[in-house]
């Protein structure tokens, strides 16, 4: 099996116009729980053992402010960086103690499109919580829109480590572990957050979970369904501030021997847009939502 210097998605920093009320959707509503505050920002956690999946800051529109991932050793840290450089990004902060919460070593870079990639060792675990059958366990993948979705994917493979899994007509899907993706890079007319997925248990997981925001009086934006490559079960919904977040289950587990598909072996029958084929179409809002939130310009 390929080694990975860098082993997992750990969390993504969210930047919110009402930090208040996305605390409040994010612990009553998707089911996460608030593990730690720190200068105006709020840590939630799942019921895995990261110390926080999503963090929450304050800001004037709604922005990507990192995505974490965790490395496998310290010794990493040095050719990751200069990896970075090498495939035209910059290291921002080189590996230093972390200061936030979730502790650790921390190194701080921007990819060539202008998103901030966090990477920690040694950061802070805890204890996993009882699951309740519908609450996120862990981050599963995190979509990001690219202008050039080659060269972005190129990035991940040859300065980060990562494995290109399949391509579609429209996406490319890296991974740094057994799961089919951890990075999923959508082609679109600007770079910036499509959007953030939370692994569930199972398929009855996601369906309750569904159901709660129904109730809850969020909508199912797309879903639920089947996606292509990866075989997960989807179910997506747009968060009070306009994220687009998904409750996913039964993501496909890889190793060497998977074989990488091109465009023209992910195709669907007319009119479908998921194996099942009982996912409706796309709405036109939810399209315009998961090309609306940017890189955060910190």
């Amino acid at each position: 099996m390929t080694r990975f210097p860098v082993t997992a998605l750990r969390s993504v920093d969210l930047g919110t116009p009402d930090i208040d009320r996305a605390e409040r959707f994010y612990t009553s509503v998707w089911g996460l729980e608030v593990v730690a505050r720190e200068k105006g920002s709020v840590y939630l956690r799942a019921t895995g053992s990261d110390h926080h999946v999503v963090a929450l800051h304050g800001s004037a529109c709604p922005e990507l402010r990192a995505v974490t991932f965790r490395v496998d050793s310290a010794d990493d840290f040095a050719a990751l960086g200069a990896n970075v450089v090498e495939q035209g990004g910059q290291v921002l902060s080189p590996p230093a103690a972390n200061a936030a919460p979730d502790g650790g070593t921390v190194m701080t870079v921007r990819g060539p499109e202008g998103g901030l990639l966090r990477f920690v060792h040694g950061d802070r675990r805890l204890a996993e919580l009882p699951q309740t059958g519908y609450r996120p366990v862990r981050l599963a993948h995190v979509n990001l829109n690219s202008i050039n979705v080659d060269a972005s994917a190129a990035f991940y493979v040859k300065a980060l480590g990562f494995r290109l899994t399949d391509r579609s007509k429209a996406m490319a899907f890296v991974r740094c572990n057994s799961d089919h993706h951890a990075v999923v890079i959508a082609d679109a007319p600007v770079n910036g957050l499509n959007h953030v997925a939370f692994l569930l248990p199972d398929l009855e997981a996601v369906m309750r979970g569904a159901g709660r925001l129904i109730d809850a009086g969020f909508p199912i934006a797309w879903g639920v369904g089947r996606h292509g490559p990866g075989d997960n079960v989807f179910a997506y919904f747009i968060d009070p501030a306009g994220f687009v977040i998904e409750y996913t289950a039964e993501v496909l587990q890889v190793d060497d021997s998977y074989l990488v598909r091109g465009p023209a072996e992910w195709t669907w029958p007319s009119g479908r847009t998921d194996h099942w084929g009982i996912a409706p179409p796309k709405a036109d809002h939810v399209k315009a939502a998961q090309v609306a939130v940017p890189y955060a310009a910190i």
